[in-house]
């Protein structure tokens, strides 16, 4: 692998510094007009004004690449995906289009547990084709590192299946795949009558086992109503963290449970959707170390008029994150781009926060702020270049990837010509 002196960034963003950002410092971007970056191996060696890195004792052997003016930034970091799944539910869209709500298609037998049900009989195969070629979309939007999740076998043969799926996919594909279990997605069928038994098997047997086989890294839970309740959940997470497993949570899309209010007691890394949030809970997660990751495309695709209140959580203190919830019933997309585009415009985020929230503070939520989230040195050399003039730019083009470039640990992985 080739070192690289890149230049031609006309707006260099580094965001560089203390993490996680808060308020103001969500805008914070680090702008380098004219920036350079010089790549040894898979990690950054400098970074800063062209001229300045050029004059570096190491950028005379490096291959040169000319970005012709674009705007560069830390790859994606999307904190909250479901991989792997089976096929889509373009018929539950169809129902829902009109006039069927998420609940009421999940009552029939649809949602989650449908696609558990085919994901079950599907084969190992079939579900990495998928997954591989979705990688590959995910790399042509500009982002280096995602979060994925099981949940989609609520069986233990099924959830080893996923688990191990991801592990497989970490060492082939050049994207950084970070696994978390979420075997409380929803009490599978067989458990429906007697969901205190399924949630024994989680606490007793399936947890442990993940958490010594080193299998994930996460806990999740879907917490809200339909799927499990807040002592339920704690039960889940607490059993999760005895094991070395980091707490992530679903929380408040559907309906308030004070479940945001559990992710702080048990220190978890993310709370996720959070559409439901009261103003105490705002402010309780302003002060909390949590961060909020909030999935506008998932409102976006169920039609909802309701997204995360976004502005008060960033005027209240809170770490705010951006993550596509990739998944077949309610945010169907891989791209980081047209999230951007869903929190500037639904939730009034600015271009530079959705940026933040979407690169350095999804990496604190993964613990990897240290080598990915940003461009500095003795970070893993992620990289986007966008072919636009202005970062506002790449909000602004909602549904289109300008994406040009994509490097991952000093790889090239995507690459569109002009």
């Amino acid at each position: 692998m080739p070192d690289w002196l890149i230049t031609g960034c006309s707006q260099l963003l580094t965001l560089c510094g203390a993490v996680p950002r808060r308020g103001k410092a969500l805008s914070e971007l680090g702008i380098i007009r004219d920036g350079a970056i010089l790549v040894h191996e898979d990690r950054i060696a400098a970074v800063g004004a062209r001229r300045r890195v050029e004059s570096h004792p190491a950028a005379r052997k490096a291959e040169k690449l000319d970005l012709k003016g674009k705007v560069v930034l830390p790859g994606f970091v999307d904190s909250h995906t479901h991989l792997i799944f089976p096929s889509s539910r373009a018929h539950e869209y169809e129902d829902r289009i009109s006039g069927a709500t998420y609940e009421q298609i999940a009552r029939k037998g649809g949602g989650i547990r449908a696609t558990v049900k085919d994901c079950r009989s599907a084969s190992v195969e079939s579900l990495k084709t998928r997954a591989l070629a979705n990688l590959n979309i995910f790399a042509a939007n500009g982002t280096t590192t995602i979060e994925s999740k099981s949940g989609y076998g609520l069986d233990w043969k099924t959830e080893l299946k996923i688990l191990m799926l991801l592990a497989d996919l970490h060492q082939e594909h050049p994207l950084d795949i970070h696994r978390t279990f979420l075997g409380a997605h929803v009490v599978p069928a067989e458990f429906r009558a007697r969901p205190e038994k399924y949630i024994d098997l989680l606490v007793n047997r399936w947890i442990p086992t993940v958490a010594i086989t080193g299998l994930a890294e996460f806990c999740d839970v879907f917490c809200d109503r339909g799927a499990f309740t807040v002592a339920q959940s704690r039960r889940i997470l607490l059993a999760g963290r005895a094991g070395g497993l980091v707490p992530r949570m679903h929380a408040e899309q559907l309906a308030n449970t004070r479940a945001s209010r559990l992710a702080i007691q048990v220190s978890a890394a993310s709370a996720d959707h959070l559409e439901k949030l009261n103003a105490g809970d705002i402010r309780a997660l302003g002060l909390s170390n949590v961060v909020c990751t909030l999935l506008p495309g998932c409102c976006f695709h169920l039609g909802l008029s309701h997204y995360a209140p976004a502005r008060k959580l960033i005027e209240a203190g809170a770490i705010l994150g951006l993550a596509t919830d990739f998944n077949p019933g309610t945010s169907p997309t891989l791209s980081m781009p047209m999230i951007l585009s869903l929190a500037c415009t639904q939730m009034r985020m600015t271009p530079a926060e959705a940026i933040t929230a979407a690169t350095i503070n999804p990496a604190y939520s993964l613990r990897v702020h240290d080598r990915a989230g940003s461009i500095e040195v003795g970070k893993f050399a992620d990289i986007a270049a966008f072919d636009v003039a202005d970062y506002r730019e790449i909000p602004y083009y909602f549904g289109v990837n300008l994406c040009s470039l994509t490097m991952k640990r000093g790889a090239v992985i995507h690459s569109r010509k002009p």
